[in-house]
């Protein structure tokens, strides 16, 4: 296997039961990202249906909610599936993931059949991809710096204009784009595309310099199975207040297709 399917891989440990190993690769500041996370409860939720119905009726994960009661650290963790319902069209899974006896997150997935699908209708408002891969420049920051182990693995290849806020001197726009690729040239899948949902530093960064931004809940939906090759983020920052800030993401593949889009609620606290 590739590393980030390695990574967010599952092994079965007991009856509706799963074991995984979160790797200190995928960190920021030492807490595993979420999209991550979300990652392995989504392969949680797939092989939890796969020995429950019939695996060809619903193979992608389509729809997940996740809401994350504290970070677990790298190292082992256990994963508790239970299937919900199993439909024509969705198959329903909760996976709860659990480390040294405390939970640490709690999801609810959506299971379907992806396929190729024309646009019906869109908003106006929809935003649009941005630019070409080969416009944009890799983005690794320096450990010592900035401790974003998940940047050293995952390629970030940042927009033009969207390197201020790495300067400290963020534009007020509240937001980031920029294309992401896997390691050693894997190829996203509705699964991964988790992760490429969440992976983007916080658009907050073009607000004003701040520290972590931990994420208490996030959705992200599946629209379609992305074509080989890295995929195109827009993250924006819809509202800052209280000590929280909601955030939205579109995907696009390497042919222009919108693929995935997430939201977010997360604590905030600008330096």
């Amino acid at each position: 296997m590739s590393e980030y399917a390695d990574v967010s891989a599952v092994t079965p440990s007991g009856d509706h039961l799963w074991s995984a190993e979160i790797d200190p690769g995928w960190t920021i500041l030492g807490n595993p990202n979420g999209g991550y996370l979300q990652t392995v409860m989504a392969r949680a939720a797939v092989a939890e249906a796969e020995q429950s119905t019939d695996a060809s009726v619903h193979p992608h994960t389509v729809a997940a909610s996740t809401h994350f009661l504290r970070s677990p650290r790298p190292g082992a963790v256990e994963l508790a599936s239970e299937l919900l319902r199993s439909g024509r069209t969705t198959t329903q899974v909760r996976v709860r993931m659990s480390q040294h006896g405390q939970i640490t997150g709690e999801s609810l997935f959506t299971l379907g059949e992806l396929g190729d699908a024309d646009v019906d209708w869109s908003t106006a408002d929809l935003p649009a991809p941005g630019a070409a891969f080969d416009e944009c420049v890799r983005f690794t920051p320096p450990p010592e710096q900035f401790p974003v182990e998940i940047l050293h693995h995952a390629g970030l290849y940042l927009h033009p204009g969207q390197t201020a806020f790495t300067a400290g001197e963020p534009r007020g726009l509240g937001e980031v784009r920029a294309w992401v690729e896997l390691p050693d040239g894997e190829n996203f899948t509705p699964e991964s595309l988790l992760l490429a949902a969440d992976v983007l530093p916080p658009a907050t960064f073009d607000v004003q310099p701040g520290g972590w931004v931990p994420t208490i809940e996030l959705s992200t939906y599946v629209r379609a199975v992305p074509a080989p090759g890295p995929v195109n983020v827009l993250l924006k920052a819809n509202l800052v207040q209280g000590d929280r800030v909601d955030e939205s993401a579109t995907v696009w593949d390497a042919t222009g297709t919108l693929v995935a889009q997430s939201h977010q609620f997360a604590g905030i606290r600008f330096s």
